[in-house]
């Protein structure tokens, strides 16, 4: 990441929760944003003070202060205040670039409240938190090139970011929002089973998350290509050859299928 890349912005931030936090924290880290151009509130004064004290942000105690003082605003509060946070955000808009991580919040819903506001609604996930979170931004109609690429490289400071549409996010909802949990099950079930084999529940749930850990690293590495990966390391006639016999002949397929499907119907219902 190069230092120091975006000189010219000013960041403001409403909502300082943990989501927030990992992002933020990707951005200090990185150097993308320089601490004293980044302006924080949060109605709890103490979530701000938080993250000031730990970046040396300025945590501000109006969202009127964030709008006088910035050019570049991140949305992170939760669903539920955010028809309040536009009303007030509404009083002092001026054209800054609005990025908003807020779950089930529609492009629409921002211009319904703020004329011409220029928005770019994003999908990030929990793993930000470790900076290996997986976002997808959807930018607006009233956005440039330079306002998605720099979307882009301001999510890439926790994690990878990939550009989408906002017809496509609730099945990104669906595969990178709520896949954490889901490959926590597996990595979990999959430790369980060594239990019930007779071997200690901690060395299984370590050699579980590494195997998941280093694997995934493995198909970013090689391009993909997953059936490569696959047979590299299955022997003919060896054991992971009868463990892959009992996944092709299980319905797994069908079960994840349905898995995700049903996780973005309700993405959908709740949009």
């Amino acid at each position: 990441m190069d230092s120091i890349v975006n000189k010219e912005t000013k960041l403001g931030v409403i909502g300082c929760g943990k989501m927030a936090g990992a992002i933020l924290g990707g951005i200090a880290k990185n150097n993308f944003i320089e601490s004293k151009n980044i302006f924080i509130f949060d109605i709890k004064p103490e979530m701000s003070k938080s993250l000031s004290d730990k970046y040396g942000f300025n945590a501000l105690s109006s969202i009127k202060e964030v709008l006088e003082k910035t050019n570049t605003l991140l949305f992170a509060v939760k669903p539920f205040v955010i028809n309040d946070v536009l009303e007030e955000v509404k009083k002092y808009y001026s054209n800054q670039l609005v990025l908003s991580i807020i779950a089930g919040a529609k492009i629409k819903k921002y211009k319904d409240t703020i004329n011409n506001i220029r928005i770019i609604r994003i999908m990030p996930n929990t793993p930000a938190l470790v900076n290996q979170g997986m976002s997808a931004i959807c930018p607006d109609e009233n956005t440039s090139e330079k306002d998605t690429e720099f979307a882009l490289k301001f999510m890439s400071n926790c994690g990878k970011a990939i550009k989408t549409t906002e017809d496509k996010i609730d099945i990104i909802t669906a595969l990178s929002g709520s896949g954490p949990a889901f490959y926590y099950r597996i990595i979990d079930l999959m430790a369980k089973s060594a239990v019930k084999l007779g071997f200690d529940y901690n060395e299984a749930i370590l050699l579980s998350t590494q195997t998941a850990l280093g694997s995934a690293k493995m198909i970013l590495e090689n391009n993909f290509d997953i059936e490569q990966l696959i047979k590299n390391v299955t022997t003919p006639g060896g054991c992971t050859e009868v463990g892959n016999k009992v996944i092709d002949e299980s319905e797994i397929d069908k079960i994840l299928d349905k898995t995700i499907k049903d996780t973005k119907d309700k993405a959908v219902a709740l949009g």
